[in-house]
């Protein structure tokens, strides 16, 4: 599987989010805020996941069907168990 850039560029600003929390805590912010921008890291972690396990099925399928192979309902299936676990 190929990351492109804007894959990674998620992390980085999954990345600069989660520094920005740390921060915050060793500035003692409010809990609420603190929570806040750790469910906003989580939302985007999250969003995140969904971007590469769908790339990831869409290669994984257009491959598939370039070697002649039906069997695409086992890579759908793979998909959603990535994702239901990631839960």
């Amino acid at each position: 599987m190929e990351y492109n850039d804007q894959m990674k560029n998620r992390i980085k600003r999954i990345e600069g989010q989660l520094r920005g929390i740390l921060k915050m805590m060793e500035e003692e912010k409010d809990c609420r805020d603190v929570i806040t921008q750790l469910s906003a890291a989580r939302s985007a972690i999250d969003r995140t996941i969904g971007v590469i396990v769908s790339s990831n099925l869409v290669e994984c399928v257009r491959q598939a069907e370039e070697k002649g192979e039906k069997n695409t309902e086992e890579l759908v299936k793979e998909a959603v168990n990535l994702l239901v676990k990631s839960r």
